[in-house]
């Protein structure tokens, strides 16, 4: 059987949509360009008032990210970033900010690492859910309840191409909110969203009665408004990743890719604050 979802987690407590909008919910990948980078940005975003952050685990194979996110993986590992660090840095960061923060991680790390030993890490570090997004359905159960068990919430991914009945089942299964995979295919931006995003956001959200984030393939503060009208969150990944690489290259003063991040994170917050009617 499994355990009953937590209570009383940050994610419940900030991701309420409000009549103004739904929330952003940035990608950051851990340690990229460093810990103290992340940690700068989340300080940031918390004072800010974002809902949520993603907070990648830099995997050299991951199957689910595009080519500008597995880059910053690949980076972020050859500048030595190790797991247990990042899990330190969000235990330091986390007394000092009430945003929620959520791990992004390929099921392979977690398994490598053990589940339970996993999830019990990610508890104490202050990690308030997690997307493994690499694990079906059916082989979730092991970690939906150890997930749960430390009060982490599980959210589950929705694919595009997921049939009705079986978006339902991962949605009921979901905890914290569903992620609704808004394009077809991996991590990355597009120039628009597919017509048929606001339908199914709907049909999740009928389905499982609990909010429903959208992610993949947002690149802009127009995208965000336009997801925003619908969903009750907004995941951007690619774009902000992409913009530090470029900072990076270009030979930017490490405070200026940081400012420069935290300004365009604010200018996606934007997209959130649907105009009055």
């Amino acid at each position: 059987m499994q355990n009953q979802p937590p209570q009383d987690n940050r994610i419940d407590r900030r991701l309420t949509r409000t009549a103004t909008g739904g929330a952003l919910l940035p990608y950051l990948t851990g340690g990229y360009p460093d810990l103290d980078a992340t940690v700068e940005w989340i300080k940031h975003l918390d004072t800010g008032g974002i809902a949520a952050v993603e907070i990648g685990f830099p995997y050299s194979d991951s199957i689910a990210d595009g080519p500008v996110i597995q880059d910053s993986f690949n980076r972020a590992l050859l500048g030595g970033l190790k797991i247990d660090r990042l899990f330190d840095a969000v235990a330091a960061v986390r007394p000092e900010v009430e945003t929620a923060l959520i791990a992004m991680v390929s099921f392979s790390i977690v398994r490598r690492i053990g589940v339970q030993t996993f999830m019990g890490r990610a508890g104490e570090s202050g990690f308030d859910g997690l997307i493994v997004p690499d694990i079906s359905y059916e082989e979730s159960d092991e970690v939906s309840d150890a997930a749960a068990a430390q009060g982490l919430h599980h959210v589950m991914l929705v694919a595009a191409t997921t049939p009705p009945q079986r978006a339902a089942k991962i949605a009921r299964r979901s905890t914290g909110f569903v992620y609704q995979v808004a394009v077809r295919g991996i991590t990355g931006e597009r120039n628009k969203m597919p017509d048929d995003l606001r339908a199914r956001v709907r049909q999740l959200r009928a389905a499982a009665n609990k909010p429903v984030c959208v992610g993949f393939g947002i690149s802009n503060a127009a995208h965000v408004r336009q997801v925003c009208q619908v969903a009750d969150g907004v995941i951007v990944g690619s774009a902000i990743v992409r913009r530090i690489t470029e900072a990076i290259d270009a030979g930017k003063p490490r405070a200026t890719i940081v400012e420069t991040i935290a300004r365009f994170i604010d200018e996606l917050a934007d997209g959130t604050r649907q105009p009055e009617s």
